[in-house]
């Protein structure tokens, strides 16, 4: 997305070097290519069918990518962006990342069509192994071209979530630690790419092993950085809020320099 492995841990400890310099938090990283996400379940899903409408008024043939889960799946804002979707022909892949819990409800108990991808008659869908890395490569690879060419799709990816939705779920309450050992063991992306590669000769086991051994260092040594970097102070706290600031609020003057909104271009006509 843009970031480094540091800008991102740091985000999530409020630390200055953070890609939103530590004031978004878990829920609002953003990058150039990357709009963030949102703390209402759901409400995102608007927003992304809102840059697909940017990338369409722009022209110049990018996409937007919109990121939800099963749970999010039933919010009415969901179905009110497919249809503008369609409607208008926006270049957004929605893809529906099926974990099969949302938060602690099973996805049979919450959702009455549990066929996420297929649930709209009017806008096309995929259904992919979100387990098996390669299939999701050329799932992406066949709808992103589609997306560009003919407008809205919805991808639907099977997955697991190992752990609790947040720190104050343990994740067991309502699965059993069986289910979770038996499709780590079976199903897990990793350990299966990497029988993949070592069974066509692509690498070695201790090649594998010095990759990952690698890539855990440095992510251990951004961890540190993180936790180094300085917290941003209190008199930054009411920056990056708004466009035009022209009067003290609170009675604080922080001296941001006001914003001259443009015009990019006429008035977009959408068939």
């Amino acid at each position: 997305m843009g970031e480094t492995v540091f800008s991102v841990i740091a985000e999530l400890l409020g630390r200055k070097g953070g890609c939103s310099q530590g004031k978004g938090g878990s829920m609002h990283t953003y990058a150039p290519s990357f709009y963030g996400g949102n703390g209402i379940v759901g409400a995102h899903v608007p927003l992304g069918t809102g840059c697909a409408l940017a990338q369409k008024y722009t022209g110049k043939g990018g996409i937007n990518v919109c990121l939800y889960g099963d749970g999010a799946a039933n919010q009415g804002q969901v179905f009110e962006a497919y249809n503008i979707a369609k409607l208008w022909k926006l270049p957004v892949l929605y893809v529906c990342e099926n974990n099969q819990y949302g938060l602690g409800t099973a996805m049979n108990r919450a959702s009455a069509d549990t066929n996420f991808y297929k649930r709209i008659s009017y806008i096309p869908g995929l259904w992919v192994d979100g387990m098996d890395v390669l299939a999701v490569r050329e799932c992406f690879r066949f709808a992103m071209q589609y997306v560009r060419d003919n407008g809205p799709l919805i991808v639907e990816a099977l997955t697991y979530r190992y752990f609790g939705h947040s720190m104050s779920d343990p994740g067991t309450s309502y699965r059993s630690r069986e289910e979770i050992q038996e499709t780590r063991q079976k199903r897990d992306p990793i350990n299966r790419l990497k029988e993949r590669i070592i069974s066509s000769e692509l690498a070695t086991e201790e090649e594998i092993q010095a990759i990952d051994k690698k890539l855990k260092q440095e992510i251990e040594e951004a961890v540190q950085k993180a936790q180094a970097d300085p917290e941003i102070g209190v008199d930054h706290l009411q920056y990056d809020i708004y466009a035009k600031y022209q009067h003290p609020l609170r009675g604080v003057a922080t001296g941001l320099p006001a914003v001259t909104h443009k015009t990019t271009g006429k008035p977009i006509n959408i068939d």
